[in-house]
């Protein structure tokens, strides 16, 4: 089963970041979209915290922390963990979160 993974940053802001996974898990799990069918293929969500995502210019504007969605390459920053709802509802209609997108190009 092919896997999506959301990276998301503890680097500058571990606090925020820790508490923005933790999030992230459980909105998964209360939306019941751990899994996923995409494009007709079952999909697996995972969260995992990394310790840098080169995003700091970024990062430091905010209060919250950055992210990442792969394989759709899609950067999120200043999001927290009040974000989670919208950052998932996101990953089920594959509209991404557009105040919160970073344009990393």
């Amino acid at each position: 089963m092919p896997e999506r993974r959301l990276f998301v940053c503890t680097n500058q802001k571990s606090g925020v970041g820790e508490d923005l996974a933790k999030a992230l898990k459980k909105e998964l799990k209360n939306q019941g979209v751990k899994s996923l069918v995409v494009d007709g293929e079952k999909v697996h969500t995972r969260i995992q915290t990394c310790n840098c995502l080169d995003l700091c210019k970024q990062c430091k504007k905010g209060s919250g922390a950055a992210l990442v969605v792969y394989p759709e390459g899609i950067f999120y920053g200043n999001a927290r963990p009040k974000d989670a709802e919208r950052l998932v509802q996101a990953l089920v209609t594959g509209r991404p979160v557009a105040d919160l997108l970073l344009d990393v190009e």
